[in-house]
């Protein structure tokens, strides 16, 4: 996942995912990442998936990437390495009937379950999130629109790397240097 369209490339993942996986082609149904309030849910046609970005934070795991290489000019370049970045989905399903939402939310938990890591990009990770204070139902709760069933996807991904740069020449010696130090007494004289 290279560039610096972190957030639509990961869009685009999932959807890409999402569309091979379920399979549910253009024509019979949207992935859509609106917020799904009631005035989206009302225009509705057909069935939908909906992944509602809510959350963006550092992610606690460590920085990867980094490092130095060989330029094309023969120099040694270095790299910093780079912060993974959490991104929280709201996921949810969208029919005409309960059971054909149950149904095509079941395909897409088993889906995410099926896939931890998005095809395409090794390196962005995808994994439910247990129950905790970031809770779907408190989520549904600030949204002008009908509660669903859902569930929260945490896609951790690596923000794109720095530009290579010069690296500083290597160590080629190391010095050190002593000295005779005097006795000192008890009493802070020398003897």
């Amino acid at each position: 996942m290279g560039g610096t369209m972190l957030i639509p490339a990961v869009d685009e993942g999932l959807e890409g995912l999402l569309r091979s996986a379920l399979p549910l082609p253009p024509e019979v149904g949207e992935v859509s990442f609106e917020q799904p309030s009631g005035g989206w849910s009302a225009q509705l046609s057909r069935v939908a998936v909906n992944l509602f970005l809510y959350g963006v934070a550092r992610s606690p795991l460590p920085p990867v990437g980094g490092g130095f290489r060989v330029g094309p000019d023969g120099a040694r370049e270095e790299r910093a390495a780079t912060p993974l970045i959490e991104l929280q989905y709201l996921v949810s399903a969208w029919a005409s009937t309960v059971p054909d939402e149950h149904r095509l939310l079941g395909d897409v938990v088993t889906c995410f379950l099926s896939h931890q890591l998005l095809p395409g990009a090794d390196e962005v990770r995808l994994a439910l999130a247990a129950d905790g204070p970031d809770r779907p139902r408190d989520l549904w709760a600030s949204l002008d629109g009908p509660h669903k069933a859902s569930f929260t996807l945490v896609v951790t991904a690596p923000v794109p790397p720095p530009a290579w740069r010069p690296a500083a020449p290597p160590v080629q010696r190391v010095e050190g240097r002593t000295r005779a130090v005097s006795a000192v007494t008890e009493t802070g004289r020398r003897p």
